[in-house]
């Protein structure tokens, strides 16, 4: 049995200093941004406002979550405890949490705004403008803090989604300023269906995934049947079964095999190949693989 882990395997392991202070500025000022938003689009009865206040806090939750993640994934994997593979796993259920969250929302704000076709409110628009103005420059801000560390992947994506947050956010600014000239309230509930489209449209591939990889599931980005055929056709493997790879977290992957070799295979040598290679080319974070001399496995 030959158990390897990749050393330094995800990215965050090096996260600068700066980062968890422009995180936490940028994550704070965000979080009191949403309840203020929240607030004021029940107090306008702004569907418009309440849209862009849900798809910021599951940016919001979504980085509190990457953080969460990150601090539990440097914990050591303690092979005595009840945690012997660390607890990364925490980030999935956090990734699941953060989609049904978006998806429930978003599905309600729709509901909402269909009902607002009926039944027409009519908001302030001088409120919902300078409401969504603040958001504007507080996702500018953000977005600018963390833009110092885009040398890391993690970092970026939510730069990006700061810098998205700022556009929406200019939408409702204009909308407001649509409504206050035109008296066209209507505009709040179409712009809200808008909102909560994106929010969709972003939340359920992560939900999707984040299921997928609660249940076990291979990853997206791991090629199953690439990393299948890759062992099959190495020297001396006469058969592979038993292939099974999931996450263990939502940036490092395990993978068991059960490995048959022809007589005389040099095993040691095809096991230094096979973690050399399945951890560089295909992302392999854990590995378990039992290579043995002739021998059938069931799956």
């Amino acid at each position: 049995m030959f158990h390897s882990h990749a050393p330094n395997a995800s990215c965050a392991h090096h996260a600068p200093k700066s980062f968890h202070r422009g995180f936490a500025i940028g994550a704070s000022l965000n979080a009191v941004f949403v309840a203020v938003e929240f607030g004021f689009g029940f107090y306008t009865h702004s569907l418009a406002l309440i849209a862009d206040a849900a798809h910021n806090l599951g940016d919001v939750l979504a980085l509190l979550f990457a953080w969460l993640g990150y601090h539990l994934a440097q914990r050591t994997a303690d092979q005595t405890s009840r945690f012997s593979f660390g607890m990364g796993r925490v980030s999935i259920f956090a990734a699941l949490f953060n989609g049904v969250t978006l998806v429930g929302s978003s599905a309600w704000i729709i509901f909402e705004a269909l009902n607002r076709f009926y039944d027409p409110a009519m908001p302030a628009p001088f409120i919902i403008g300078a409401v969504a103005a603040l958001g504007i420059v507080i996702n500018g801000s953000t977005a600018w803090l963390l833009s110092k560390n885009q040398n890391d992947i993690n970092i970026k994506g939510a730069m990006l989604h700061m810098v998205a947050d700022a556009v929406i956010s200019a939408g409702v600014v204009i909308t407001a300023i649509a409504m206050a000239y035109t008296a066209w309230f209507w505009l709040d509930p179409v712009v809200s269906v808008l909102i909560a489209a994106i929010i969709l449209w972003g939340s359920w591939p992560v939900l999707r995934e984040a299921a997928i990889l609660s249940l076990d599931g291979t990853p997206k980005h791991i090629d199953r049947d690439g990393i299948g055929a890759f062992i099959r056709s190495q020297p001396g493997v006469e058969g592979l079964t038993a292939l099974h790879i999931w996450s263990l977290s939502t940036s490092k992957t395990a993978l068991n095999a059960h490995i048959a070799t022809v007589s005389g295979a040099d095993i040691d040598h095809l096991r230094r190949l096979l973690r050399s290679e399945l951890m560089s080319r295909f992302g392999i974070g854990h590995l378990t693989l039992e290579i043995a001399e002739n021998i059938t496995r069931e799956n």
